[in-house]
């Protein structure tokens, strides 16, 4: 068996805090979002096949970067006496669990409406954890309506509160440099080779991937030391193969809509964005007797907004052994819902039997050096000028766009730029056909890759 190493209680890696926003409905949550994150009030994930509204985005501020987290609005208006115990269940449910995932709480309050039954609720659960909580008091337009505004939300007694406007920008300033001065410090661990390939494991709950951690853990008799992730309640795994160093990084399951009450789904999401921070490869763990599902699809849409390489994994194979008839039609399903990220290899295991693992780390290893890898920038241009020659893109405004070279800015995953004279213009039919072209001439079929439009710098003449 392998053996296993105590080690002290450090982080793997560093990865971002995360700040998770809580409030009643109306307080300006999303205004004070999009405020922060510099972002428009309904951002559509550009993803294909992932539309959904945007909930986190990463805020970088003074050095300092952290994701923020819209937790949605904590459903208690003023009820009946007869509704207040429910809705009392309601908002403890809510509020301890964006409490759990986060490493620091901003509670958003009106101060136009004053301070309400539901804030003493929020700050009486709140009071019970050891993490920081900004109280904040949005609505309040300028020094001069503090005095006005401000007193009633004292009776909370807190130490403390940040006076602001969401809206106009007022204050929210100084609760910015005050909370990432508070954010918690990430250290870096020694026992974690700088070399190591750090996979994460998703999926939803009982879909396999503490099983398939351990049987690959089991059959690979090599050894293996446990370091304390940065999450708050996994273990990663160091695994040592063949001279290649594998950091398994398991998370908690993605839980499935209509299972869980809707308000609350997005803290399972919230749970992997660490680790997806933390990962270079990414896999997803789909089920054999459920198929794919569109929060799996979801999730996939997150790596990939993430820049990170993916492997699909239909656990529990052994289910269906002997129906190939069942087994087209879950390969057909999953083609069809993953056609976005159609460079990701699929793998089909049983990791109760130990069926198709060894394949695993193979694969594992052939994806990492795909996008890990880089070419010299006078073959990405040879690349680039039969691409163009081949088939050119398209006039603007009867101006011909000339693409005039490329180099590569960066590898996992390759990514490229392309120097252009309207680089704005360029149609996003004509960007795939040049990321289908890359791919193609420099075999990187199984990572994503990215090409970036830059515009030519023209000289400016003195006269």
């Amino acid at each position: 068996m392998p053996q296993k190493i105590t080690t002290s209680k450090k982080s793997g890696f560093t990865q971002s805090a995360i700040v998770a926003l809580i409030g009643r409905p109306n307080v300006g949550k999303s205004t004070l979002f999009n405020r922060i994150t510099k972002s428009r009030k309904a951002i559509v994930d550009p993803t294909p096949g992932v539309t959904r509204d945007r909930q986190y985005d990463r805020v970088d501020w003074d050095q300092s970067t952290f994701i923020l987290v819209d937790t949605g609005g904590i459903e208690a208006e003023d009820k009946p006496a007869e509704a207040r115990d429910i809705m009392a269940g309601n908002i403890r449910e809510q509020t301890l669990q964006a409490v759990a995932q986060a490493d620091v709480v901003l509670f958003l309050m009106d101060g136009r409406a004053g301070v309400t039954p539901t804030d003493f609720d929020v700050t009486k659960l709140l009071r019970k954890t050891d993490k920081p909580v900004y109280y904040v008091v949005n609505k309040i337009d300028g020094e001069e309506m503090e005095p006005n505004l401000l007193p009633p939300f004292y009776e909370l007694g807190v130490e403390q509160l940040w006076p602001i406007s969401a809206e106009h920008g007022h204050g929210v300033r100084s609760l910015l440099d005050d909370l990432v001065a508070a954010l918690p410090a990430h250290e870096e661990s020694p026992l974690q080779p700088a070399d190591s390939i750090r996979i994460a494991f998703f999926g939803r709950p009982n879909v396999g991937k503490s099983s398939l951690i351990n049987r690959v853990l089991g059959e690979e008799r090599m050894v293996v030391s446990d370091i304390p992730g940065t999450t708050r309640d996994s273990i990663d795994t160091l695994l040592t193969v063949n001279n290649k160093n594998y950091l398994l990084i398991d998370t908690a399951g993605i839980r499935r809509r209509g299972k869980v009450k809707e308000k609350l789904e997005k803290f399972s999401i919230i749970k992997a964005l660490g680790a997806l921070e933390r990962c270079d490869l990414a896999l997803i763990l789909i089920s054999a007797e459920e198929g794919v599902t569109e929060q799996d699809t979801k999730v996939i849409g997150y790596t990939q907004e993430q820049g990170r390489a993916c492997i699909l994994v239909v656990n529990k194979w052994d289910l269906v052994k002997g129906d190939p008839k069942v087994q087209k039609k879950i390969k057909a399903e999953l083609e069809m819902a993953t056609q976005f990220v159609g460079f990701a290899p699929v793998l089909t295991l049983s990791a109760l039997n130990g069926k198709g693992t060894q394949k695993l780390l193979p694969t594992i290893a052939s994806v990492y050096e795909q996008f890990c890898k880089s070419f010299p920038t006078n073959r990405l241009n040879r690349i680039l000028q039969k691409a163009v020659e081949s088939h050119p893109p398209a006039l603007h405004r009867g101006r011909r766009i000339k693409l005039l070279y490329t180099t590569q800015i960066t590898s996992r995953p390759p990514t490229f730029a392309i120097v252009a004279n309207y680089p704005k213009e360029i149609h996003f039919s004509y960007h795939r056909y040049l990321v289908n072209t890359f791919r193609k001439e420099l075999e990187l079929d199984k990572t994503p890759i990215k090409i970036v439009f830059r515009e030519r710098k023209r000289r400016k003449m003195n006269f």
